[in-house]
């Protein structure tokens, strides 16, 4: 997905009120429920229908390494959806989005400026457009690069512009390089 919405799916992941199943069959049965179906959870994970119907009765409980990395992420992605669209809806109508990243700015800029593009850490609480645009870019499949410019444009407007205060002529931010990206809302 890229290093935000892999920023987001971790945001997502804190607010859980309780753990995802520990055990494989519990995983495995929760998976079945939730896809209503052995055949479509085989389907999801790669293995036959009748592997997926040994884990939901016990009778397999240590899955292979990659087998149970697929399982444990299906299992995290569909983890309390009811909990992460509150959080989601809080941040897109009132809370806003927290965005803490180290990563290299540029922006364009009148000439006589220097807009050599450097690392900066910066942690900036951005509005709650801000947050339902990175949701409706996320849920439409949007590229890494579309979901880092929404950043760019809130970075611009709050912490290089002051929200109009200051460098009004700066005309666009650019986000290259990111060491990490931690957000929260």
């Amino acid at each position: 997905m890229g290093i935000v919405g892999d920023g987001l799916d971790r945001a997502d992941r804190e607010a859980f009120t309780r753990p995802i199943p520990k055990s494989a069959g519990a995983q495995m049965r929760y998976l079945v429920k939730q896809l209503k179906g052995t055949r479509a959870a085989a389907e999801l994970l790669g293995v036959s229908q009748r592997t997926v119907e040994r884990y939901v009765k016990d009778q397999i409980r240590r899955p292979r390494a990659d087998l149970a990395q697929r399982m444990a992420d299906a299992v995290r992605a569909r983890w309390q959806p009811q909990v992460r669209k509150r959080r989601q809806k809080h941040a897109a109508t009132t809370g806003g989005i927290t965005v803490e990243t180290r990563a290299r700015f540029g922006y364009t800029a009148p000439i006589g400026t220097t807009d050599d593009g450097r690392f900066r850490r910066l942690t900036v609480h951005l509005p709650p457009a801000y947050a339902q645009r990175l949701f409706d870019a996320r849920d439409t499949g949007a590229s890494d690069q579309q979901m880092r410019g929404i950043i760019a444009d809130g970075f611009k407007e709050i912490y290089f512009q002051d929200g109009g205060a200051r460098a009004a002529d700066l005309s666009d931010v650019a986000i290259n390089d990111i060491d990490y990206i931690d957000l929260d809302y």
